[in-house]
């Protein structure tokens, strides 16, 4: 299967329905799920459901290889206007945390703070 060229217009997290930072395994149970949900087969032959079931595993195809994962999340899709701000900051906290050469790796206390910040807004 090919890489489609527009990849960088696909947000490939949200195809695969899981978060920014998701564990390699979380990328293939999601994939799995929505792979036999949306199988042409099920669907009986109409286009749509072949189009989406074509985009799942393009978007599998990139998130599970470790280095077109990190390609896409360099070159991926940049829409800022369309993320939430969490969306946001956990899509981006890499290159956040590394700005100005800094070089700091504290990914675990952003995640923190963002679950803080989400259960303060919960209560």
């Amino acid at each position: 299967m090919e890489i489609s060229d527009d990849y960088k217009n696909k947000d490939y997290y949200k195809v695969l329905e899981v978060e920014y930072d998701a564990t390699n395994e979380k990328i293939r149970l999601n994939y799995r799920r929505l792979a036999l949900k949306w199988h042409p087969d099920k669907h009986n032959g109409d286009s749509s459901a072949t189009t989406k079931f074509q985009e799942i595993n393009e978007a599998y195809k990139v998130l599970s290889d470790p280095a077109k994962r990190l390609d896409y999340d360099i070159t991926g899709n940049y829409e800022v206007e369309k993320y939430t701000l969490r969306e946001y900051l956990t899509r981006f906290k890499g290159m956040i945390l590394t700005c100005n050469g800094l070089g700091i790796n504290h990914a675990s206390i952003w995640t923190q703070q963002l679950m803080e910040s989400n259960d303060l807004l919960e209560h």
